[in-house]
């Protein structure tokens, strides 16, 4: 009987991870301005477990007030409400539709020149970064208190926001589509509406969608400067001490705001 010698199973041990290398110059300067900046922003802020303990004990007092809350003028808030949605809808609408040729202009495989591009790339960039309450206090100044300074407010806002997403979108189109209508003669407008929009559609539906939910809550607040809405009454009440009618209108806003994201978010499912 032949004994049969067998070698053991080789182990294979795995290289240990290369050490992390030496953040350089620039990390070490990032890190120490954000630093500063979380020392100083604590500083400011003056924290102290004493005006911790009396911001709890003035939300109690606030609660208290504001429960139950006020229903009486339900009709008024309800109005109120709906001209929040209505400035919403409009602005969102009129933001979308501006938002579409921004982003072609914004697009490398669309914008007909590199210097057009730039100025709406830069254009974007400036109707985004300024915050949509500052929007509403110029228009406020400019056309007065009420729903149109909101409405103006939010298009330039969801220009801001959409047309960026739908730049995005635009660019990451797939070449072959385009190159075979271009190929065959069609011309740059023929190859935007054949080959690019029709990829991009769902795309920007659901930013369309993400948009109004967004103007909804920004609706709220830019009545807070007169720019018309819910947002008015809830400051007039925050204003005069009455914590239970503002607590139905918060009640109100939120309902409305759960609502129409349940709506869009089942709308999404079905458009992606």
């Amino acid at each position: 009987m032949s004994e049969t010698s067998s070698t053991p199973p080789t182990k294979h041990v795995s290289a240990p991870p290369p050490r992390m290398s030496s953040p350089s110059w620039f990390a070490w300067l990032i890190l120490l301005g954000f630093g500063f900046l979380l020392f100083q922003g604590v500083q400011t802020a003056e924290i102290s477990a004493e005006r911790l303990w009396r911001g709890m004990n003035n939300l109690v007092i606030f609660l208290a007030q504001a429960v139950p809350p006020d229903w009486s003028d339900l009709d008024v808030i309800a109005s109120a409400m709906l001209e929040t949605l209505y400035m919403a809808v409009v602005g969102v609408t009129a933001g979308i539709i501006l938002s579409l040729p921004f982003a072609l202009l914004a697009s490398r495989n669309t914008s007909p020149y590199p210097v057009v591009r730039v100025v709406a790339r830069f254009m974007i960039a400036t109707m985004r970064t300024i915050p949509d309450l500052i929007w509403a206090l110029i228009f406020v100044v400019a056309v007065g208190l009420g729903p149109l300074a909101g409405i103006l407010a939010i298009v330039l806002d969801t220009i801001g926001f959409a047309a960026r997403f739908f730049s995005e979108r635009i660019e990451e189109v797939r070449p072959g589509p385009s190159q075979a209508l271009t190929a065959s003669g069609a011309g740059r407008i023929s190859v935007i509406f054949g080959a690019i929009l029709p990829e991009t559609l769902a795309s920007m539906a659901a930013t369309s969608l993400y948009s109004v939910e967004k103007a909804i809550r920004s609706a709220v607040t830019l009545g807070l400067v007169g720019a018309g809405g819910i947002g008015v009454e809830l400051s007039t009440s925050m204003r005069l001490f009455q914590y239970d009618k503002a607590f139905a209108i918060i009640l109100i806003v939120l309902v409305a705001v759960i609502g129409f994201e349940q709506i869009s978010s089942a709308i999404r499912k079905r458009v992606i």
